[in-house]
C-alpha cells in the first residue's frame, strides 16, 4: 500500500531542511508522494521535483501552499493542492502576500523592541534565506539564537502568539479569497489543522464557498481529534487529508511522515483538480 505526507515546508519558507533534505527524508520513510506547501509561496516546488529526478529518487512531489487568512479575528490557514502554481496571476498575488510578510515582521520587531528584546532584522530574514516568505518560525528561531527567551514555547505563548503582545496580524486575505485563488488555479482547497484554529462553526461556511477537504490527520491531533474532524468532514462532503506539517527541525514533533495517508487520497484530489 502507498502513503503520502501531504503537509511538508521546505526552507523556501520557514523549514530548517532543504528541497533536497525534504525528498531525501521522504524517500527514507518509504512515502510514495509528499506535498510541499510553503507558506504563500511555490517556490520549493520545482527544486524538489529536480532533485528527486537528479537522484533517480521514485517519488511524487505533489503542488502545493498553505495561504494565510484572517476571519473574525481568527488566524485561518488554507492549503491548495494540485493547482496550476506557474499561473501569473497566482504567482503575482503570492509576492504581494511575501511582501506584506515583511511589513508585519517589521512591526512585530519594533513591538519586541517595545518589550526590552531586541532583534536585529538581519538575523531574521538571514534564517529565511532572503526568499521573502518570512514568518513567526523564522522571529521564534531568531529571539532563541539571541539567547533573550528559553524556548519556542516561551516565545510564542508570552510574546508572537496569536492575541499575544507583539503579534501581528496579517494584511487581512478572507479565507472566502483564499479557496477561491486556489480554485482559480485549478487547485482544490483543503482546511489546515481545524483543531488549532478551534473554530469549527466556520467550516460549513467554508464548504458552502468551495472548500474540498479537511485536514483530518496533522501531528497536533490525537486520536479523539481526528475521529470529530473524520465525523465533520463526512457531515459536510469534504476530503479527509492529512499530513504531518513538517518544518524540518523548527518543530521537533512534526517530523517528515509523523503522519501519513492512504495514497487514495491524493487520487480524490486529483479528480477534484482534473474536474475543474
Amino acid at each position: 500500500m502507498k502513503f503520502a505526507d501531504l503537509h511538508v515546508h521546505t526552507n523556501y519558507s520557514d523549514s530548517t531542511f532543504t528541497p533536497e533534505e525534504v525528498v531525501a527524508a521522504a524517500r527514507d520513510k518509504g512515502l510514495a508522494a509528499v506535498a510541499i506547501c510553503d507558506h504563500d509561496c511555490v517556490d520549493g516546488i520545482q527544486p524538489c521535483r529536480e532533485f528527486a529526478s537528479r537522484s533517480n529518487i521514485d517519488i511524487e512531489i505533489i503542488p502545493g501552499v498553505e495561504l494565510t487568512a484572517e476571519k473574525d479575528d481568527a488566524e485561518i490557514h488554507m492549503l491548495g493542492y494540485f493547482m496550476d502554481w506557474t499561473d501569473e496571476r497566482f504567482q503575482e498575488t503570492l509576492l504581494s502576500i511575501r511582501n506584506s510578510r515583511l511589513e508585519r515582521m517589521y512591526e512585530m520587531l519594533r513591538l519586541l523592541k517595545a518589550h526590552n528584546i531586541d532583534i536585529d532584522p538581519r538575523d531574521v530574514f538571514k534564517l529565511a534565506r532572503d526568499k521573502g516568505s518570512v514568518g513567526r518560525l523564522h522571529l521564534a528561531r531568531a529571539m532563541l539564537n539571541s539567547r533573550k527567551v528559553n524556548t519556542l514555547e516561551e516565545v510564542f505563548n508570552k510574546y508572537i502568539g496569536f492575541g499575544k503582545p507583539c503579534y501581528v496580524p496579517h494584511t487581512h486575505f478572507d479565507p472566502k479569497k483564499a479557496i477561491e485563488l486556489i480554485l482559480g488555479v485549478g487547485g482544490a482547497p483543503v482546511l489546515a489543522h481545524p483543531y488549532t484554529l478551534d473554530r469549527d462553526d466556520l467550516i460549513k461556511d467554508f464548504a458552502a464557498e468551495g472548500l474540498r477537504g479537511i485536514e483530518v490527520y496533522h501531528s497536533d491531533h490525537n486520536a479523539s481529534i481526528s475521529r470529530r474532524y473524520e465525523k465533520i468532514a463526512k457531515e459536510h462532503g469534504l476530503i479527509a487529508t492529512g499530513g504531518s506539517d513538517c518544518h524540518g527541525l523548527g518543530k521537533e514533533n512534526a517530523q517528515l511522515g509523523r503522519v501519513k495517508i492512504p495514497y487514495s487520497v491524493v487520487e480524490e484530489l486529483k479528480k477534484i483538480s482534473k474536474a475543474r
